[in-house]
């Protein structure tokens, strides 16, 4: 069986000029987290079916004692208060995806999500919700994506409806593929009201009206898990609501761009694990009397997948320096991330399995029980290019930027 821990050639081939002395003690600090609580339970977790009680609730409490919640938010909070919080967010969902993407898409819906809107509401719902998302004492959720909605969240489109009735909204509709759902206790629910326009609402699990579906049953991210939400004239007091009337829309937008590069970073972790795990096999695997990485084929491949790495390393911190900097909407660069860096993470995982040949196929070998990492990451990749915005929809963003919206739509 292939050694957990393949030789890290990020520490030989990259060379970080970007991040700050403080981001790469976030990063060494989460990477130490990551070998100590993550490694030995990524297997099980990629490879256990979807439900409630496979929930990996200890991964989620150790990060929690780590202070990894703290990581992305402001010190009035209870957070870090650290100066490039979005970049150090970025940093931990790379550390965390490079041993489970599903780990850190947990991290990234419970912190950047959920997490980033709240930043935006009262100081009753800082104080009531996004405290207890820092200090780990409740699970958050972001419901945007419907049956029919998910690419296009335009008032049309959005079928979920808040209708004001005094004090109170009145929501009814459906949410689907919403992450940790089967386990929150909240969720920040896109909504659209006539009354008062598109708005982001707080709902709380164990209200009256609100059903959680079953976890789906998915390809890969299986640790991750997702569920239909129904809400049934489920009664939500205003002060529930982030923002002011109208500003919902724009909200959600804004913390799906800083999700993207989440995304982009998780792309970037599950790529070098994947070209780690590779490089190590190559130099270890012989054919007709000479090792692997000897054949001039592989050498030019691992090559070429070094400067992709490279390249997607170098995107995702620069559109998380133009975040911290003051740019809500960092693009290109956002998009240009999260599209090249899930890219970049598919191409390797496939130059992956087939570095492995047969043992890359497999989820585990009955004569020993062994198993190897690609063949987790070529599945767990593949949502990645879907999710926070199609790999198509970062392309025609980048157009925009070229040809402006009137032409690109």
């Amino acid at each position: 069986m292939m050694a957990m821990f393949p030789k890290r050639m990020a520490d030989e081939l990259y060379h970080d000029l970007m991040s700050s002395t403080e981001v790469q003690e976030i990063r060494r600090e989460v990477r130490a987290f990551a070998d100590e609580f993550v490694a030995p339970r990524a297997y099980d977790i990629a490879h256990r079916d979807e439900s409630v009680v496979n929930f990996p609730r200890d991964v989620f409490d150790a990060m929690a004692r780590q202070g990894l919640f703290q990581i992305p938010f402001a010190a009035r909070d209870g957070g870090r208060g650290l100066q490039d919080r979005v970049l150090a967010t970025a940093t931990v969902c790379e550390e965390l995806a490079y041993h489970s993407n599903s780990i850190a898409a947990v991290f990234d819906v419970h912190c950047i999500l959920a997490g980033r809107t709240l930043e935006q509401g009262s100081d009753w719902i800082r104080e009531r919700y996004l405290k207890a998302v820092i200090q780990g004492d409740a699970i958050g959720a972001f419901a945007t994506t419907e049956p029919l909605a998910s690419t296009d969240l335009s008032p049309k489109a959005v079928a979920t409806t808040a209708r004001r009735e005094g004090q109170h909204y009145i929501i009814n509709g459906q949410k689907r593929f919403i992450t940790n759902a089967p386990v929150a206790d909240f969720i920040v629910v896109l909504c659209r009201s006539e009354e008062d326009g598109m708005l982001e609402i707080v709902v709380e699990t164990s209200q009256a009206g609100v059903r959680i579906g079953k976890p789906d049953r998915k390809m890969g991210n299986r640790g991750q898990l997702t569920a239909d939400v129904h809400f049934d004239n489920v009664q939500v007091p205003i002060q529930q609501r982030i923002g002011e009337e109208r500003q919902g829309l724009r909200t959600a937008l804004a913390t799906l761009t800083y999700g993207r590069i989440g995304i982009a970073a998780t792309g970037v972790g599950m790529a070098q694990a994947a070209f780690d795990h590779a490089a190590d096999h190559l130099r270890q695997r012989e054919a007709f009397g000479r090792k692997l990485g000897a054949f001039q084929h592989w050498q030019f491949r691992m090559a070429e997948r070094a400067t992709q790495i490279e390249n997607a390393r170098n995107l995702y911190i620069k559109a998380a320096l133009r975040m911290d900097r003051g740019t809500e909407f960092p693009e290109p660069e956002a998009a240009m991330a999260k599209y090249y860096a899930t890219e970049a993470a598919g191409d390797m995982a496939r130059d992956g399995v087939q570095i492995f040949g047969g043992y890359g196929f497999l989820r585990e070998l009955a004569e020993d029980g062994s198993h190897y990492k690609v063949e987790e990451i070529y599945r767990d990749n593949k949502i990645s290019e879907i999710y926070e915005g199609t790999n198509e929809i970062q392309r025609m963003v980048i157009a925009r930027q070229i040809f402006g919206k009137s032409l690109v739509g």
